[in-house]
C-alpha cells in the first residue's frame, strides 16, 4: 500500500531562487580563511565551490549556539534525557538460597581463613 503524498503548499521563494539566498542569508560568523585552517587541520581537501558552502554552514551552527547560549535558563534543571527513564530490570531478590560456607569449602583441597586458597601466578 502506498502512503499518499502530503500537500506542501509551494514556499514563496524556491531555495534556489535569489531571493530565498537573500531571504534566508545569515551573516557569515566564520571567515574563509577559518575554514581553511579547519579543512587543513582536518587534512580535509575542499574546492573552492565547497569552502563557500563550509563558510555558510559552519556561519549557521555557530549563529545557532549563540542563540542556545542567550537562552535563560535559571530554574531550569539539567537534565541527561529529555523523557524519564525506568527501570526495567527485576527487582534484586535471590532466587535461591546459597551454600553454607562450610558446605562450600568442604571439598577444597587447602582452605584458608574461611576462603580457598589458590596458588599464586607470581610465585612460579
Amino acid at each position: 500500500m502506498l502512503a499518499a503524498k502530503k500537500y506542501k503548499a509551494p514556499h514563496p521563494y524556491p531555495p534556489t531562487s535569489p531571493e530565498f539566498r537573500r531571504v534566508h542569508r545569515i551573516p557569515p560568523v566564520i571567515e574563509r580563511e577559518q575554514v581553511l585552517h579547519v579543512a587543513k587541520l582536518a587534512r580535509l581537501r575542499l574546492s573552492e565551490a565547497e569552502v563557500d558552502v563550509m563558510v555558510g554552514e559552519l556561519s549557521g551552527i555557530l549563529e545557532h549556539v549563540d542563540r542556545i547560549g542567550r537562552l535563560d535558563l535559571d530554574g531550569v534543571e539539567p537534565t541527561s534525557h529529555v523523557v524519564a527513564l525506568e527501570n526495567v530490570w527485576r527487582s534484586d531478590e535471590a532466587a535461591w538460597e546459597s551454600l553454607p560456607q562450610d558446605v562450600a569449602l568442604a571439598e577444597a583441597p587447602e582452605p584458608q581463613d574461611g576462603a580457598f586458597r589458590v596458588p599464586s601466578p607470581q610465585a612460579e
